[in-house]
């Protein structure tokens, strides 16, 4: 199974930040997927590279593409936009429970505006930036991110 995790950050792009986000959500993949091959990337704040990647990777036949970053209120934050110019169809539940669950923590996780949907079978969901929202975000959705991913290959249906 191919897997993949974009950072998204114009700051870590340019080597002015170290990116712990990206790392912390392929440690926690591969708790869980310790058998998939994962890929990382690194990108800038930019709608239409993001855009191109994601088609990419969803030709490539990945099975989950994670974006960290670029999903906040700043003008260059156009993770969801790129996403939505991409997916077919959206699966607002995975982004809902993300800001629910996140918020009972920090109440800033509302002003989150990351999407989740699915490119054929590749399911896309953008999480936040920061290392503790990202890792929070994915680990409140994972039960749910698996039983989708069945679902989309077509391996398993309702219970």
């Amino acid at each position: 199974m191919l897997l993949a995790v974009l950072t998204i950050s114009d700051r870590c792009s340019q080597g002015l930040l170290t990116d712990t986000a990206g790392p912390a959500v392929v440690a926690l993949l591969r708790q869980h997927w310790s058998d998939a091959e994962i890929r990382t990337g690194l990108l800038a704040d930019d709608e239409n590279a993001i855009a191109a990647t994601l088609e990419q990777l969803s030709r490539e036949g990945a099975a989950l593409v994670l974006t960290v970053g670029g999903t906040g209120l700043g003008p260059r934050d156009r993770t969801p936009e790129a996403t939505r110019r991409v997916i077919d169809r959206e699966a607002p539940g995975l982004a809902e429970a993300m800001r629910f669950n996140g918020a009972g923590r920090n109440p800033f996780a509302w002003l989150s505006r990351g999407v989740a949907g699915l490119k054929g079978s590749t399911l896309i969901v953008n999480l936040p930036g920061s290392r503790r929202g990202a890792e929070e975000s994915l680990a409140s959705i994972l039960a749910l991110v698996r039983h989708g991913l069945e679902v989309a290959a077509g391996g398993q249906v309702h219970p």
